[in-house]
């Protein structure tokens, strides 16, 4: 923080922590746990702001190359989120790298699960690719049957299309074009 009022941000970094935030308030709407089953728990919220994140990410890598600077910024401010609440969470100093690196780790085979289901062939195929991944990530905390994806693979599927008919260039400003849950 204390380098930041002597150089200043980019406005890169700017723009993504508006658009973080943004991720974070729809990841966050109570729809999503009561009524799509997402688990009220600190998994359960890691996940769903993972997926928002993936959405958004796969909408800015879109508009290649202005997009691709923001997806940095953004991936850096997730990680520097999860780092702080790891540690208000009580995680010890030694401990938080290597956490925020399984973390990352995670996060980055679930950005290519995630853009893989969603950019296969809108078919049942693809539908069956995004609930599994659904069910191995968001739901993966829960036994076997405990959850049916589909609502929230429809959530997300619904959240891709408004995602991709919005504007670059509002995007690129901080404007994040969620769809109603």
């Amino acid at each position: 923080m204390i380098f930041k009022r002597f150089f200043g941000t980019k406005p890169d970094e700017d723009i993504a922590w508006t658009l973080y935030g943004e991720i974070v308030e729809q990841a966050r709407r109570p729809a999503l746990f009561a009524d799509m089953k997402i688990p009220d728990s600190v998994d359960g919220r890691f996940e769903s702001i993972v997926l928002h994140m993936v959405l958004v990410l796969r909408r800015l890598k879109r508009d290649f190359p202005e997009g691709e600077m923001l997806a940095g910024a953004l991936q850096e401010a997730f990680y520097a989120d999860m780092d702080r609440s790891l540690r208000e969470m009580g995680a010890g100093d030694l401990g938080v790298g290597k956490r925020v690196q399984r973390m990352a780790e995670g996060f980055t085979g679930r950005l290519a699960a995630y853009e893989a289901a969603l950019d296969d062939d809108p078919g049942a195929e693809g539908e069956d690719d995004l609930s599994a991944a659904l069910l191995r990530n968001v739901y993966g905390t829960l036994p076997s049957g405990a959850v049916d994806p589909a609502d929230l693979a429809k959530y997300v599927t619904a959240q891709a299309a408004a995602l991709d008919g919005q504007d670059g260039a509002a995007l690129r400003r901080g404007k994040v074009g969620f769809a109603a849950p």
